[in-house]
This record gives structure tokens, sequence and C-alpha cells, in this order.
């Protein structure tokens, strides 16, 4: 019964995520731009458009002009969640591939460096006045549930250890639809439903700017104003019926 709710409940989380974000991503590209309106000092070519979204999603350029500590503490969680996100697609693939095997060593240390990141950002709310006056009961749960996530995580690889093959053979049987025996380690479960209720509010979260940075028309537009008349989609249509 334990192995049944635990495959209905990712299989509804996968759903839930994968449909979200669909839906959403379907929604920003549908919203209208109507003005130009890119952040300058902006680039005036596409591919100076596509050269500032690298730095921005790699480097976090805007949060380092912004605030150097934000942006240091950002930047740890995201980049220590990439690698341990990397580090995870062991349980999903059979072979392991070879970047990911090569990659194990530094997702371990990844872990500690994503709870920091996350402990840091969390005490900003508190010790930050003006920030402290802004942050919703969401934001504050957000974040402990991340911290939850990874504090467990690293209970499980250092403390409480549970069987890694079988684990494996689970999420490989979710994918293959064959259902295989979940270990019933409590850390273990814990952590598995925590990461299942951040895929089902993932799509309905501010965690959604993950995708939400490519629509912005701030930064996906080219200044370009003198040289080339900017219409939004349905200014255009608005046009040719009159």
């Amino acid at each position: 019964m334990l192995t049944g709710a635990y495959a209905l409940l990712f299989y509804v989380a996968t759903l839930v995520l994968v449909g979200g974000i669909g839906r959403k991503v379907v929604q920003y590209a549908r919203t209208p731009a109507p003005l130009k309106i890119p952040t300058t000092p902006a680039p005036v070519t596409r591919g100076g458009v596509v050269m500032r979204y690298v730095r921005e999603v790699v480097l976090f350029e805007s949060l380092f002009k912004a605030n150097k500590w934000i942006w240091l503490f950002g930047w740890i969680f995201h980049a220590a969640l990439l690698l341990v996100l990397i580090r995870h697609l062991r349980y999903f693939t059979e072979p392991v591939w070879a970047i990911v095997a090569l990659m194990q060593p530094l997702g371990i240390y990844a872990g500690f460096a994503m709870v920091a990141g996350l402990l840091c950002l969390w005490a900003r709310r508190f010790l930050v006045p003006r920030v402290r006056y802004i942050s919703a009961p969401s934001d504050h749960l957000m974040l402990v549930l991340l911290i939850a996530i990874g504090v467990s995580g690293l209970l499980m690889k250092y403390i409480f250890r549970t069987d890694l093959v079988a684990l494996k053979a689970f999420f490989l049987g979710l994918m293959r639809f064959d259902i295989q025996p979940l270990p019933a380690d409590p850390v273990l479960l814990i952590h598995l439903f925590l990461v299942a209720v951040l895929m089902i509010i993932f799509p309905f979260s501010k965690l959604l700017h993950a995708p939400g940075v490519f629509f912005s028309p701030g930064r996906n537009q080219v200044d370009n104003p003198r040289e080339q008349r900017h219409l939004a989609g349905w200014t255009a249509k608005l046009g040719a019926g009159q």
C-alpha cells in the first residue's frame, strides 16, 4: 500500500508539474507586449539579447549589480541545486551517464552549499527590515520546504542510510510503469513526500520565475525603437481589421 501510494503521488505530482508549467508558458507566450520596454542599457541586436540572457541565467548579472550579498547567496543556492539535480539523475538512468557519474562527489558537497545558501536567504527575510516587511508567509514556507528537502537528503547520506538500489528500482519502475517496492525508511519517505509537494506547488508559486524570466519584455526585446516599429500581435490584428 505504501509503494502504491507513493507511486500515485509521484504520477500526480509529475502531471501537475509538467501540465502546470506548460500552461503558464503558453500563457506567457500569448500575453501581448504592446510597448518597447527593454531594460537599458539594452542590446541593439538579437545576438546581444541572447548573450544578455546567458549572463543573466548563468551569472545572475542584474542581481549582482543590485545587491552583492543576495547575489552571492542566490547564486550559491542555484548552482548547488543544479549539481544536486545532476547527481540525482543516477536514480533515473541505467546505465548511469558518464557526466552524472563524474558529478557524484561534487553533488554531495553541493547539498551542504544548497542548504547554506537557503539559510542565508531565509535569514535575510528576518534581518533586513524592508525585506521582512514585504515577506509573506508563503515566502517563508517555500524556504522551509526547500531547506527541509536538503536537510533530509543530507541525513540520508550521512546518518539514516537507505537502500539506494531498491530506491533506484522504484523510480525506474515508475518510468516504465512497472512498480517496484519502495524502501519504508521514515527519512526517505519524508524526503520523497516533500519533493512531491514541491513539484505540485511549483507551477503556482514564485518559483515559476525559472521559465518566466525568458518571457520578460524588459529582457527579451531588442533596443531598436528608432529602426523598427514595434507592434504586439493583438494590435497588428486590430489594425488589419480596421
